[in-house]
Formats: C-alpha cells, sequence, structure tokens
C-alpha cells in the first residue's frame, strides 16, 4: 500500500472552474476581454466563452424519434403524461411532455387541486421552442384536452409542427368519456370531428368515443369496422378501437390502410377480463401503439400485439402487488405499477393474438 506521500497531488482547478455546471449568459465585451472572452462569477476571473451545445435530441436523433406529447400530468400516479412520456422513453423515444393540466393526483380522489394551462399558455411554449429552433418532432402524442380553446391551440400546434417537419406522425387519443359519460364539453366533440379527426395519423378512441365521433353504435364487430371505415374516410390511415364490449367479449379492432387507394386491413385481438377498475391505462395504451407502430409500421397487428400484451402483463403485476399490500383490488380503482413493469415494456411476450378479418 503506497504512503499518502507517494500519491502524487491533483493539479488545482482552475479558477474558472468555480462556475462549473452553471451557464454563464453572454455579456458585453470589455475593452479589455478579446473576442471569445467573458467575465465569469469566481471572483472576476476571466476565460474563454462557450458555445452554446447542440441539442442532442435534434443533432444526434434516436432511431425511433422525437415525441412532443401533450396530456395531463399528476404528482402523484400515473395517468396522462405520468402514464406515456416514461413507456416511450423504454421504447427509445425522446419525449418533450407539455401538460394540459397539472393536479395534485387524479380527479378520482376525494379531493385534488392543482392548475390547468390555456391556450395562450401553450402557444407560449411552442413559441418558445421555435425561438430556440426546438421544433422537429417526428411524432405529436396528445391525450386529455378540456376546453374548446386549448383544442383549437392544438390544431395550431399541429400546423406549425407539420411547417417543420411535413411527415410529423400525429397520433390522437380522443379522450372524450367513457362507459357512457363524457368527461368534457359537449361542444367538443364536434371539434374533434371536424377538425382534428382529419388532421390525425393515428386515431385511439374507447368504444364510446368512437361511437361520440362517427354517430354509429357499437354493438357487433361489424358495427366496429364500420366506424372505422367512416374514420378512414375522414383523415386518419391507423384507428384503433382500443377496448370494445361486444357480446361479452373485450376487444381491440384496429384498422389500417396501407394506401389511399387499398381497403383497409383490420383485425381485433380478444383482451383477457381482470376484475379490477384501473387509471391511466388508455394513456398507456396509446403510447405503447405509438411506439410499436413506429417500429412496425407495415404491420399494425403486431403493434397491437406488443401494445396489449405488455399492458396485461403491467395489469397483472398490479392486480398481484395490490394483493400482496393485504388490498382487495376488485374494490376500488389502482394505481397502475408503472416503473415496477420496465421489463414488460421493453421486451413484452406476446400472450394476446391478432385475427384478422377476411
Amino acid at each position: 500500500m503506497l504512503a499518502a506521500s507517494a500519491v502524487p497531488p491533483l493539479p488545482p482547478l482552475p479558477r474558472s472552474c468555480a462556475s462549473w455546471g452553471r451557464w454563464i449568459p453572454s455579456t458585453p465585451f470589455s475593452s479589455r476581454e478579446g473576442p471569445g472572452w467573458r467575465r465569469g462569477t469566481s471572483g472576476g476571473a476571466v476565460h474563454p466563452a462557450m458555445a452554446r451545445p447542440p441539442i442532442l435530441s435534434v443533432a444526434l436523433p434516436s432511431d425511433t424519434g422525437r415525441v412532443l406529447s401533450i396530456q395531463s400530468h399528476t404528482v402523484q400516479g400515473y395517468v396522462g403524461n405520468k402514464s406515456a412520456v416514461f413507456p416511450l422513453q423504454l421504447l427509445g423515444f425522446d419525449v418533450d411532455p407539455i401538460n394540459s393540466v397539472q393536479f395534485s393526483n387524479h380527479t378520482g380522489y376525494p379531493k385534488f387541486r392543482g392548475q390547468v394551462l390555456n391556450g395562450n399558455q401553450l402557444w407560449d411554449l411552442i413559441e418558445g421552442l421555435e425561438e430556440n429552433e426546438l421544433l422537429h418532432y417526428t411524432h405529436l402524442l396528445t391525450g386529455y384536452i378540456g376546453s374548446v380553446s386549448f383544442l383549437s391551440t392544438v390544431l395550431q400546434v399541429v400546423d406549425k409542427l407539420r411547417s417543420v417537419n411535413p411527415d410529423l406522425i400525429y397520433v390522437c387519443d380522443p379522450v372524450l368519456g367513457d362507459e357512457g359519460k363524457l368527461y368534457v364539453p359537449q361542444d367538443l366533440v364536434s371539434v374533434y370531428q371536424k377538425k382534428v379527426v382529419p388532421v390525425a395519423s393515428m386515431l385511439t378512441p374507447n368504444q364510446f368515443e368512437v361511437e361520440l365521433l362517427t354517430g354509429l353504435r357499437i354493438n357487433s364487430e361489424q358495427d366496429g369496422l364500420k366506424a372505422c371505415n367512416t374514420l378512414h374516410s375522414a383523415g386518419p390511415r391507423k384507428v384503433i378501437i382500443t377496448s370494445a364490449l361486444i357480446e361479452d367479449k373485450l376487444l381491440l379492432i384496429g384498422s389500417y390502410k396501407r394506401t389511399e387507394e387499398q381497403p383497409p386491413e383490420q383485425f381485433k385481438i380478444e383482451i383477457p377480463k381482470i376484475p379490477a377498475y384501473f387509471t391511466g391505462t388508455g394513456d398507456l395504451t396509446t403510447a405503447l401503439l405509438l411506439g410499436w407502430s413506429n417500429k412496425y409500421p407495415d404491420n399494425l397487428e403486431k403493434a397491437a400485439e406488443l401494445a396489449v400484451s405488455s399492458l396485461q402483463a403491467l395489469l397483472r403485476r398490479t392486480v398481484e402487488d395490490y394483493k400482496r399490500a393485504g388490498f382487495d383490488p376488485s374494490s376500488s380503482s389502482l394505481e397502475i405499477r408503472l416503473i415496477q413493469s420496465q421489463d414488460e415494456i421493453r421486451n413484452p411476450q406476446v400472450t394476446c393474438n391478432a385475427v384478422k378479418y377476411k
């Protein structure tokens, strides 16, 4: 073992390193400071100006893409962006979240507090990104939106992003309600019908939402396929009814058009029923569908199989963990075990298979 005196001392840090890790805004040069130098904050030290580093998610984009996700956010629990961002990151995406609302917890609790972002505040964030040349996204993902004014601004965001990247993929989860109950003001439905659906690349409504958007009742699988065709004719080439209870079976019904001229390819996946109610699963499902459909752009069946299988594994883990904690999972809504299910998100084992319609 070397004696302490035998260890050569480290060289002293330069004085300017006192400011290490802090970005020092450029200031006007004095007559004594030549070009390329600026005064630091460590006792008047003068050191070279640092060029602004590139945004690596833009300069060196991931193989998957860069997502702008506009959804709700809760401090505690996993709904909205809290349910979508982490899985997309696990699947290799750079994700920039904008929170349409920020609440202490989801609204199923007895009380909640928080703030709601308005359209002007959303546009202010977009302008800030634009001023720094940060608006190049491969995907836009939207979820819960609570007002017509905010949704109108989202449509402006779609136009703005497509002016930068005409190939932008817009994945829209039209969060309107579930099981016959509206979550949003009635007047949002017509805005989705007339303005949002036509500009979406992929739409992921549930059974109640697709009925609202098309005016069709979904009582059979053929009704579901007809509703998908109606939405195709309005704009999106990929439509997935994420959950539809038909003849006591819980189904995902998917439909996609390879080209505008070809008829859609359509399929279903029967989803195992779990006797519990969960929050955040719709937001997670859409995020998983975005992620896997990006990897398999011409095979929506495979993307849906992976997304549903991943979700099912996560829900089973959630139920098991509540039981381990001594809680009856069928007695209340459950917060999903997102962090504990990383392996199931990254590398799901396909347990739910797609069946093509002929």
